[in-house]
């Protein structure tokens, strides 16, 4: 199994990302955030790491999210094996759900957010893991979901991202996450105005969702905050 989330705000450039698997260093491979660009998610059966350096290619270009999952798609013949999100600078996602990955599996897009997963307890895995997300930075969540408009952010809920998108998961793997149990765990947040927030836990027999909340502690310690003030951002 693997679970993932990407979302964008085209009004700020803003690219975050989460996800979690069963297996061993997930954040090596699937997700990946580029601030002013888009994101993307690439796992599956047999995931194509590929992927997402073509994406981001194609992204730059001025290619659509649609468009990059098209060209994707005809370039790898064993795409049925995969699953992918692209989402682009206007917060739109393209997804390819091969046919060939092990069920559960299924992907959920709103404007600026997507989830995607494979090998799942149920469907309710990743509407919570939206849900979750949504209401968490949504002030109009309600609508945000029921697809009636698209979302308008709490002020200043970039600041809080990266323990938004934990509740997040936590929510997902809650309500089934993975059939095998989830032991890797991947964060990243890229932004215009600051350095960028990458957590990992490679590993973690028992406690996943703790041990990502304790590394994001120690990245919002005073020290590491003093640090990543002087960083450039460009």
């Amino acid at each position: 199994m693997t679970i993932s989330l990407i979302h964008f705000n085209p009004q700020t450039g803003t690219s975050a990302s989460i996800t979690a698997t069963g297996g061993v260093s997930v954040g090596g491979y699937v997700n990946h955030s580029w601030r002013g660009l888009g994101g993307c998610a690439t796992q599956g059966l047999y995931t194509n790491p590929w992927y997402a350096e073509k994406a981001k290619q194609l992204l730059g270009e001025g290619y659509t999210s649609r468009e990059v999952i098209k060209r994707l798609k005809s370039e790898d013949a064993g795409y049925q094996q995969r699953q992918c999100m692209v989402m682009d600078r206007h917060g739109n996602a393209g997804v390819i759900d091969g046919g060939e990955n092990i069920p559960y599996m299924g992907s959920v897009a709103f404007p600026h957010i997507a989830v995607a997963g494979n090998m799942l307890e149920s469907e309710r895995v990743l509407t919570c893991f939206a849900e979750s997300f949504i209401t968490a930075v949504c002030t109009n969540a309600e609508q945000v979901l029921a697809g009636r408009e698209a979302p308008r952010y709490a002020e200043g809920y970039e600041q809080t991202l990266p323990e938004g998108l934990i509740c997040a998961l936590e929510a997902a793997l809650d309500s089934g996450g993975d059939k095998r149990g989830t032991y890797s765990a991947s964060l990243r947040v890229e932004s215009l105005a600051q350095a960028p927030i990458d957590i990992r836990v490679d590993w973690s027999d028992n406690s996943l969702i703790a041990d990502m909340r304790k590394v994001l502690g120690h990245v919002r310690s005073a020290d590491f905050q003093s640090f990543l003030s002087q960083l450039p951002t460009t």
